[in-house]
């Protein structure tokens, strides 16, 4: 009986990790894969843009998207960001994949298990001038909910935008 039920306990370990590695497979074609980009050419220098960027604690008075950040921008760090999508808030843990101070910062958030639902979100700085900058935001979305997330990943590129045009404001009225 012991040899029956330890079969049958490696059996479905087995076909758990067929699973897993056929979920990974799958999160890395182009049908469970989506990038989003939104961009905004801003009135203001690179230096601005980066500091608006990073005062976190000012995100409620003028961001509409991203409504608080807690952490540090290093790359290993955790950080705790609170969005506002279409009216609902949601709270998740990336890890900061990339900083470099007044062009990028990159995190990664992933849904529970990799594979399931990852987004790398980009905040980019492209000087085009002496005061004034190209904003990219974009992220990629990744895993086997990708395919079923349109109606979210529509909403997140709009709130984008919101988010574009409020840096903008910001950053051009606070010089």
């Amino acid at each position: 009986m012991t040899k029956l039920i330890a079969r049958a306990a490696l059996g479905v370990l087995i076909l758990l990790v067929i699973l897993y590695i056929a979920m990974l497979v799958a999160a890395n074609t182009s049908i469970t894969q989506r990038t989003i980009q939104t961009e905004v050419t801003i009135n203001a220098t690179a230096s601005k843009v980066w500091q608006v960027l990073t005062d976190f604690e000012a995100y409620p008075q003028w961001n509409p998207f991203i409504r608080q950040i807690d952490g540090a921008i290093q790359p290993g760090q955790q950080l705790i960001i609170e969005l506002n999508l279409s009216g609902r808030t949601m709270t998740f843990n990336p890890t900061v994949l990339f900083m470099q101070p007044e062009r990028e910062l990159r995190w990664l958030g992933r849904f529970s298990i990799p594979g399931i639902f990852d987004g790398e979100h980009s905040l980019n700085i492209e000087p085009l001038g002496a005061n004034r900058v190209r904003f990219i935001q974009s992220e990629t979305f990744r895993g086997i909910l990708v395919p079923f997330s349109g109606a979210i990943l529509n909403d997140t590129e709009q709130s984008f935008q919101e988010m574009n045009q409020a840096l903008r404001e910001h950053a051009e009225q606070t010089r």
